[in-house]
């Protein structure tokens, strides 16, 4: 039997991570750190397992970074406006 591992993050989370930089372009570009809103979850690539997963972020300044969710952390939840009404 095969269980489903749930996203830890939603759309419109706020996130604080280092950007993913494939191995075949380290030399020309280098991980930085973010923090921006997810606008897509999932891996990207047929095939990668969980702990490769990646979350996109969209910054302030409205470029995007993607980063290994396993290595992202969730500043606030997307819901949070609504629990302080």
């Amino acid at each position: 039997m095969s269980e489903q591992e749930t996203a830890p993050f939603r759309i419109g989370d706020r996130v604080r991570g280092t950007s993913y930089v494939p191995p075949e372009r380290l030399g020309r570009e280098e991980p930085e750190e973010f923090e921006g809103t997810v606008v897509q979850l999932g891996s990207g690539y047929a095939g990668v397992d969980a702990d490769r997963a990646l979350v996109w972020a969209r910054l302030a300044d409205g470029t995007e970074r993607q980063a290994l969710i396993c290595e992202t952390e969730l500043l606030t939840p997307a819901d949070a406006w609504a629990v302080d009404g």
